[in-house]
């Protein structure tokens, strides 16, 4: 069946314009679409699309990327598609999620439509939603090119999400800009889902939104983020072809908040620096190069971004042994154009939302995680309730549980850059308060370095704290049976992991997190010691939550107890239903062995027996089945034969290994096999959340302890609340 014609209404009122669009019979059933359109350039358009595909995949299912038109030519890529395809669920190729070129539009504008009709259905074909993601403004002062992606839109039959520029307007003219390109969607026959003014002045925010609330579809409000426009040191190095002349290249990735001429005198410099300038001086100008160096450095001054020495020049060798000596981690690039063009360049590079782009992404995410209300854009968006649960859904889901009651972590390894940067996140994001320990002038100092924002952070160190001699007094209290005294005690409160346990056990922090540089043992001794176990339960192990396509399981024990007997493995399990039930997770317990039901015979299947047995006594509430082989817990077809009338086989959610040995190799076999996402070890049994980390974890698996911890002092709270 062929394509059909209808025409659509141009600009000036005629109605002889082709609009190409599929037949019916032929669009893919999808239960969402959505288009993100902006009227003009540097509307954030990107991160309103990135946290809309980051909500779309939490909600589960196949989520896919596509981009109408491209600025991006033959032999290019778009920046933009490569870094949402990264964040997307669903597995398409960059190729296919485009559909036409700039000059392809240019060429046949009717024609490239249907081109984009055809390679859109390809794609909303293959996945259960899709965010497609308006054209850039390449054109600039085009005022039809709004108007061709409401076409667009139309002839793909997806609501528009506008995005607009708030940026040195008034409440009303953001207002009546709104109003203005609402009537021009419309004309198009284009619908409008939502509109989101980005960039508004955080003062106006409230004015702002009383007058979009007047429209007439749902409305947000994002406030101007600097981090998301200012280009990095990177960015402004390939902008000018400059080379690396000194500095830490990890730090290129800073962001340039302000660029300024360094053409006056030193100490007219120095007092109008501020936190991430870049400064611009030529390369022979060793007083301005030297000073910045060693402002940098000094306590009371800004933390720069970098430093640009322009003019072709190289500083003098004394000055080039001075700067090496220095040591400084300051990236200074050096550019061989004059003053004038390397303003001018720096001046017009702008900072793009990009794969690695680590600090925009968080900081995208994290405005749209706090000023948009995700039931609302859901109800907006008309995404139904998701029956699976995915891993993004699983990790989203604990930044927004986290986030709905803040607790205090600490985070006793404050000189080790992942726990600066991942600190970063969870502040932006606005899941956690946080206290860091470390050297007070060292671990903020470094955080500059590293583009980090720990305002509102307390870093804390037990070296020179004067908590540490309180913490010692309780210690000693507490250990004295030990044979432990007061200067026994003052020692161990200067070891970070000590001095961390006992901000949490006197309830100055909610949970501690910590192993990406100690070992497991180092982490949890303290809290053996200090905080005990909870009651009822003798022993401490642990839970690794692994994150299928489709649904979540928790792994116990994976990390803590090696050959446990049967009363550890009744712990183990009791504790684990409870760590599932706290994040979502109806605990249905598998005790696994190499026999199922009664057909096997020996000590370690008849251990698992006991183990059963014990926990169907001291938890009669709890469905459990044992022992049971793996795939009689999770394969229905295989319990059908093996178990058919267990309310567990088949079915189960957590999944009690007989041994250390063979847990820890089955969920790195799961995570490495089939994909799994594996969210751990998550220590259980303690009386107060303590959570420890791999020493090779990244980012992302120290936010995602990080929450889980929160969230875990979440539950305790609300369970001695409810002894009380």
């Amino acid at each position: 069946m062929g394509a059909e014609t209808t025409t659509a209404t141009d600009e000036d009122g005629s109605n002889d314009r082709p609009v190409v669009s599929s037949p019916v019979v032929s669009t893919p059933a999808v239960s969402t679409k959505v288009y993100i359109a902006s009227a003009e350039g540097d509307t954030g358009k990107s991160t309103v699309a990135l946290g809309v595909l980051s909500l779309l995949s939490a909600t589960g299912g196949r989520v896919g990327v596509f981009r109408p038109i491209s600025r991006a030519g033959a032999g290019e890529r778009d920046y933009l598609v490569e870094m949402l395809i990264e964040h997307a669920s669903a597995d398409i190729d960059y190729d296919d999620c485009i559909g036409v070129t700039y000059d392809q539009v240019h060429a046949a504008p009717d024609g490239a439509i249907a081109e984009i009709v055809a390679r859109f259905h390809a794609v909303e074909a293959r996945c259960d939603a899709v965010v497609i993601i308006g054209s850039d403004y390449t054109d600039v002062g085009n005022p039809s090119e709004l108007a061709y992606n409401a076409r667009v839109a139309a002839n793909l039959a997806a609501p528009i999400i506008l995005a607009l520029n708030a940026s040195g307007r008034t409440p009303v003219e953001v207002r009546e800009t709104a109003e203005h390109l609402l009537a021009d969607i419309a004309a198009i026959h284009a619908t409008t889902a939502a509109v989101i003014a980005n960039r508004c002045d955080p003062e106006q925010m409230s004015a702002v939104a009383a007058e979009l609330s007047r429209i007439s579809v749902p409305t947000w409000c994002l406030p101007e983020e600097p981090v998301l426009f200012a280009p990095t040191m990177a960015e402004l190095k390939d902008s000018l072809r400059a080379s690396l002349y000194s500095g830490d290249p990890e730090l290129l990735d800073r962001e340039a908040l302000k660029v300024m001429v360094g053409g006056m005198t030193v100490e007219h410099i120095l007092e109008r620096l501020s936190e991430g300038t870049v400064v611009i001086a030529p390369a022979d100008r060793s007083d301005v190069l030297l000073a910045l160096v060693n402002a940098n450095a000094a306590q009371g001054f800004p933390r720069l971004s970098g430093i640009i020495l322009n003019g072709g020049m190289r500083p003098h060798p004394m000055i080039d042994a001075l700067v090496d000596g220095l040591q400084s981690t300051l990236p200074i690039i050096m550019c061989e154009q004059g003053t004038y063009e390397t303003a001018r360049t720096a001046a017009n590079t702008r900072g793009r939302v990009a794969v690695g782009s680590a600090r925009k992404i968080e900081a995208a995410l994290g405005l749209m995680e706090t000023h948009i209300d995700p039931e609302a854009m859901m109800k907006v968006l008309k995404v139904p309730t998701p029956e699976i649960m995915t891993p993004q859904m699983f990790e989203y889901g604990l930044i927004v549980r986290a986030r709905a009651d803040r607790r205090c972590i600490v985070l006793p390894e404050g000189d080790d850059d992942r726990i600066l940067r991942a600190a970063g996140r969870l502040l932006r994001r606005g899941v956690v308060s946080l206290i860091i320990l470390g050297d007070e002038a060292a671990v903020p100092r470094r955080a500059h370095e590293l583009g980090v924002d720990l305002d509102g952070v307390q870093v804390i160190d037990p070296a020179t704290s004067p908590l540490t001699d309180e913490f010692a007094h309780i210690y000693a209290e507490l250990r004295k049976n030990k044979g432990v005294d007061f200067e026994q005690a003052q020692e161990r409160m200067r070891d970070v992991s000590y001095f961390g346990t006992m901000l949490v056990y006197t309830g100055r922090a909610d949970g501690m997190v910590s192993g990406a540089a100690h070992t497991t043992a180092h982490t949890i001794r303290p809290a053996f010691e200090v905080i005990k176990t909870t009651p009822g339960v003798s022993t401490v192990s642990s839970v690794f939550f692994m994150c299928l396509a489709d649904k979540v399981l928790a792994y116990g024990d994976c990390a803590i107890v090696p050959d446990p007997t049967a009363e550890q493995l009744a712990d183990i399990a009791i504790s684990s239903a409870a760590t599932a039930s706290g994040f979502g997770i109806e605990p249905r317990v598998a005790m696994l062995s190499y026999s199922t039901g009664s057909s096997g015979t020996g000590a370690d299947v008849d251990k698992v027996r006991v183990a059963t047995d014990l926990v169907r006594e001291r938890a009669p509430q709890l469905l459990v089945e044992g022992p049971i082989q793996y795939d009689a817990a999770v394969e229905p077809s295989v319990a059908a034969t093996k178990m058919p009338d267990s309310p567990v086989a088949g079915r189960a959610t957590v999944l009690i290994f007989p041994d250390l040995n063979t847990g820890n190799n089955t969920y790195k076999a799961v995570q490495r096999s089939a994909g799994a996402v594996a969210i751990g070890p998550v220590l259980q049994g303690i009386r107060r959340p303590i959570n420890d980390l791999s020493r090779g974890a990244l980012v992302d698996d120290i936010v995602n302890t990080v929450a889980i911890t929160a969230i875990q002092a979440q539950n305790m709270a609300a369970t001695r609340r409810r002894e009380a």
